[in-house]
């Protein structure tokens, strides 16, 4: 039984990192940037895209549909890194365990 309560109590302070960490991501931030910089899109480790920057050089009304694919790209990619980043901190504390729902 006393293996169990040792057990218990490891899993309550990994609980406290992981809510730590959480929050310190949450303020981590990570870019995208395509069409040579032309489009920048900046994501938070809560997956939240809170900047996007385009240039008016791309901006073309003849190709709109360019403007979209761009920006669509960098969204994608912007999020993807924030899922990584994420992924990769959390990784970092719980030594790699595959525990479900923590991303």
């Amino acid at each position: 039984m006393k293996g169990m309560g040792q057990m218990m109590k490891q899993a309550q302070q990994l609980q406290a990192r992981m809510i730590k960490m959480q929050a310190e991501l949450a303020d981590r931030t990570v870019e995208s940037a395509v069409g040579g910089g032309m489009i920048k899109v900046i994501a938070n480790g809560r997956h939240q895209v809170v900047s996007i920057r385009i240039e008016k050089e791309v901006v073309n009304p003849e190709d709109v549909e360019m403007l979209q694919d761009l920006i669509l790209a960098a969204v994608n990619d912007a999020l993807a890194k924030s899922q990584e980043m994420v992924a990769s901190e959390m990784g970092k504390l719980t030594g790699g365990l595959n525990l479900p729902g923590l991303m």
